[in-house]
């Protein structure tokens, strides 16, 4: 409501907001039929929820939830979005991803998506998600292959956020005295954001990982593209979409 009113303000325009909690996925299914509904295009789709849970913790359709949330729910809403965002042509789509990911040595554990068999940690759960997140980038990059459509994915730097603050007085005293003593103004991060989906060098760029703006190369882990059709076979069943 703060920004609908600060944009309102500013720019003189009308905006229209959609409520979506990411730990359903049937409020992602909603979100999805509303904007399918809607007759004006997508210019720009930028997926940044995320939550980071020390304690492992399952979302009411039964998933881990910092996968369902981190890697789940945009994916099921940008795979129900696919037809539009490719008949309208336009679209640049960005995952707000993470250098997390590299915590994931171990890649996505798939066999074990509840961390029954291996111990859990929220680095290692927030790695798996972001590799989850960029291996499937590498599908829909392939979809959109033959359109105007772009997708990429970044690491937003170590900005100030709440995210994390649902977890207990140990881990938010961590984060107080040694992440966000060196956190910087999410502006930065913003700039970042809009440069990737806005500006004109980035019209042809598609399938790319970037550290705010400059280019990396994500873990091997998170490049392979033998793990590829693996995760987005197991995204697709976990949303009902086989």
């Amino acid at each position: 409501q703060r920004l609908k009113q600060e944009l309102e303000e500013r720019f003189s325009c009308s905006v229209e907001t959609l409520i979506t909690d990411f730990s359903y996925l049937d409020q992602v299914r909603q979100c999805a039929k509303t904007l399918l509904e809607m007759e004006r295009p997508i210019d720009v789709l930028i997926h940044n929820a995320g939550v980071y849970h020390t304690k492992k913790t399952f979302s009411p359709d039964g998933i881990e939830m910092v996968f369902q949330v981190n890697h789940l729910s945009s994916f099921l809403l940008t795979y129900l979005l696919k037809e539009k965002l490719i008949s309208e042509n336009r679209a640049r789509i960005l995952f707000v991803n993470s250098e997390g990911h590299r915590f994931a040595l171990g890649g996505v554990h798939l066999k074990d998506l509840d961390w029954r068999w291996h111990v859990y940690t929220g680095l290692k759960s927030y790695g798996a998600a972001k590799t989850a997140q960029l291996l499937c980038m590498h599908q829909f990059n392939h979809i959109f292959a033959n359109s105007k459509v772009r997708i990429n994915a970044m690491h937003p730097g170590n900005v100030t956020s709440d995210i994390g603050s649902n977890n207990g007085k140990l881990y938010r005293w961590f984060k107080k005295t040694f992440v966000l003593s060196a956190a910087r103004d999410p502006l930065i991060s913003a700039q970042a954001i809009y440069y990737l989906t806005a500006s004109p060098e980035m019209k042809e760029v598609s399938g790319r990982f970037f550290n705010l703006t400059s280019e990396e190369k994500p873990a091997p882990h998170a490049r392979d593209l033998s793990q590829v059709k693996r995760i987005w076979k197991k995204s697709l069943a976990l949303c009902n979409l086989e």
